[in-house]
């Protein structure tokens, strides 16, 4: 399950109590869009967060914008010191892999990797039967 920033500014004990019920569950849980909101780094410390998501505006302005590549290493750097995995949102150019392999981020999503598809066509490539799947 991804979550943004937002959803702990509210009632800040009751999405706690709730995220960790949720855990207990099994459910992982992401930080959706890290960085373009409040960015307390208390919520790292209150929460284990499965993964963090960088937003894709640190990564499309990672050629462009030396703060965005600071920001993007920071975020990383600081992850991995709390080992929690990141995935970078947003990948659309060669130029943006190669960086973030180079700052050894360890999932990425975007344009890059693979676009949107349909589910069917999904499920066909990998060998499902689409009724099998949607009908169990």
């Amino acid at each position: 399950m991804e979550i943004t920033e937002g959803v702990l500014i509210g009632d800040f004990a009751r999405a706690l109590n709730l995220l960790r019920r949720l855990k207990a569950l099994g459910i992982r849980i992401a930080m959706d869009d890290f960085g373009t909101g409040y960015s307390s780094l208390s919520y790292l410390q209150s929460f284990p967060f499965d993964k963090i998501k960088i937003d894709r505006s640190f990564i499309s302005n990672l050629e462009a914008a030396p703060q965005s590549a600071g920001i993007v290493r920071a975020v990383l750097s600081l992850a991995h010191a709390l080992n929690i995995p990141v995935v970078a949102e947003g990948v659309e150019t060669e130029a943006q892999r190669a960086f973030l392999e180079r700052e050894a981020c360890e999932e990425m999503q975007g344009y890059l990797v693979g676009r949107p598809d349909l589910i069917e066509r999904y499920l066909d490539l990998i060998g499902v039967a689409v009724e099998r799947w949607l009908y169990a």
